[in-house]
């Protein structure tokens, strides 16, 4: 039985989340090697995207359905395959609820499917990674990824999680996890709870101030 699909969060919020991310760049960090056309295990030709964008004032008060500002990307089996590494990576805690939950997956969808250039090849390397991913995990236990314990996960995530140690064959698929691990991190901590949970209050004030002191007051002639 495969794993359901989490629940979709809605555009609007998604959409906040990409420009907050995208002008967050301690979060996510640019410059990667693209993986990307030496990725193993593409599932074929990346449809480009052909959608214009939001243009430079986007409107984050309408509520955007699928198909408006641009497609979506992530088939059902995609989104179910990014909820699992996104949960694998940020993990709930306890505390605080875990990447999935906080449907970080959905964020990733809504990045690589914007018609900007750090998208666009951030859509090649995420579509052939999870492709190269479902196909490895096929070969090792005969179940997709999101169906695997979190043990079998962990087995594959740690032949790619760092990619100097990876082996030859699997550096491509390493630099497609640096830029999936950036990504989740980058979107959820632009969620209210990843906000939470690092200790950013945002614009909150550090102190109550009750006014100038009486006796200012009184000598302005103001008491």
């Amino acid at each position: 039985m495969s794993t359901p699909l989490p629940p979709r969060i809605d555009r609007r919020t998604a959409i906040k989340w990409v420009l907050a991310a995208a002008a967050s760049t301690t979060l996510i960090e640019r410059g990667l090697p693209a993986a990307v056309a030496a990725t193993p295990a593409s599932s074929g030709a990346i449809t480009p995207v052909t959608a214009a964008g939001y243009g430079t004032d986007p409107n984050l008060v309408r509520d955007y359905k699928p198909g408006d500002v641009w497609p979506l990307t992530f088939t059902d089996e995609q989104r179910r395959t990014a909820a699992a590494l996104c949960e694998l990576i940020l993990p709930a805690d306890g505390s605080h609820p875990g990447a999935r939950a906080a449907g970080v997956h959905d964020f990733v969808d809504e990045w690589i499917s914007a018609p900007y250039p750090t998208q666009r090849a951030d859509r090649v390397t995420v579509l052939n990674g999870l492709a190269w991913l479902e196909a490895e995990s096929q070969r090792r236990f005969s179940r997709g990824f999101a169906d695997l314990s979190e043990t079998q996960m962990t087995a594959i995530a740690d032949d790619i999680c760092y990619e100097p140690r990876a082996r030859p064959e699997l550096k491509p698929a390493a630099r497609f996890f640096a830029t999936f691990r950036n990504l989740t991190a980058g979107g959820y901590f632009s969620t209210r709870e990843g906000m939470a949970e690092v200790g950013y209050v945002g614009n909150t004030p550090l102190v109550t101030f009750d006014g100038p002191p009486p006796e200012v007051l009184q000598k302005l002639g103001l008491a």
